[in-house]
């Protein structure tokens, strides 16, 4: 019996050399964390394609968990500190919470900044190996895009030009549109998402600047009423990263997995999930009588033209930039 069990242990032991030797990868599995619902738009567009291309290409031994609504930590703005210290593998979260750690990547927010026929995940990745790779330290980002663009969601406020704004309370996502609010001439107030709901319901802010897609994603439909299209208000930028560490440690079969279904094409996975998903919910937004969706004149959008192309200079400028916007260009 004795010899029957060293036979089985060395038969193992050699098994387990050969497989080492083989190159072939255990199975493992990455924990992919983000704070909204698994309704939002962030699932069908980036986390779904990714983790089944990925366990497609691994036959599954390379999983991908995805926890949503917070289960790994509820505050938003300590997403990319998650990341790092491993309490997820990946994270999605918005540079502009953290808006300090990502002055030049939050270029491609700035309105006017993604021209006619170019696309915000486009730019980003023209731009990030000379310019944005240090604003990303210890993570590997997998998927960099911009949201579709910005409107004004209001409660009982009409918005049609810059005077509109004047007193009036706007909350913001990052520092950037934050200071076009101000060149507007409105306050902006800055917070996460899941705080605007109860916000705009008590007037604690008079509406919000944020992509159609919000709208249906946190229920904003239920307190808003009023909705401005084709102020040029920018872009939100968006952020899938893995933990550096452990993608170094992964096999390279799971590297290569992880390699393929990430990147360009994940990122514009993303950025048309966007964009669909506003257009959806625009239209069903102006179905509804109680709704006034405002779709801004050409003089319209001139007047704010002439206050935003001066603040976009400006801050060009004042972080010293334009060859980071040219980089994202392609110029």
């Amino acid at each position: 019996m004795k010899h029957n069990i060293n036979r089985l242990f060395l038969s193992f032991a050699a098994g387990a050399a050969l497989t080492l030797q083989s190159g072939l990868s255990a199975a493992e599995t990455l924990k992919l964390a983000h704070f909204v619902s698994p309704a939002h738009v962030v699932n069908s567009s980036i986390a779904e394609p990714l983790k089944k291309g990925v366990e497609a290409e691994t036959n599954g031994e390379l999983e991908i968990k995805v926890y949503p609504g917070g289960e790994l930590g509820s505050g938003p703005t300590e997403q990319y500190i998650r990341v790092l210290q491993g309490a997820a593998d990946i994270v999605w979260g918005l540079p502009g919470y953290t808006s300090s750690q990502f002055t030049k990547s939050m270029v491609v927010e700035l309105p006017g900044a993604i021209p006619e026929g170019m696309s915000g995940y486009e730019m980003l990745w023209n731009a990030y190996d000379g310019h944005l790779k240090s604003e990303f330290p210890g993570t590997k980002p997998l998927a960099l895009w911009a949201s579709e663009p910005n409107i004004f969601i209001m409660k009982d406020k009409e918005i049609r030009s810059p005077e509109d704004l004047e007193g009036l309370k706007i909350r913001v996502s990052g520092w950037m549109t934050a200071e076009l609010i101000k060149a507007y001439g409105g306050t902006p107030v800055q917070m996460s998402a899941g705080e605007v709901y109860n916000a705009l319901q008590t007037g604690l802010i008079d509406g919000l600047v944020t992509g159609a897609s919000a709208i249906e994603d946190f229920k904003l439909d239920e307190v808003a009423n009023s909705y401005s299209v084709g102020a040029p208000l920018g872009h939100i930028m968006f952020y899938l990263v893995m933990n550096q560490k452990k993608y170094d440690g992964l096999s390279d079969e799971y590297k290569a997995a992880i390699d393929a279904n990430s990147g360009v094409e994940l990122s514009r996975s993303g950025e048309q999930g966007w964009n669909q998903r506003a257009q959806e919910t625009l239209e069903a937004v102006a179905a509804e009588p109680d709704n006034t969706v405002i779709e801004l004149s050409d003089a319209e959008i001139a007047k704010f033209e002439e206050v935003s192309n001066a603040f976009r200079q400006r801050k060009l400028e004042e972080i010293d930039a334009t060859d980071v916007l040219n980089a994202m260009q392609g110029q």
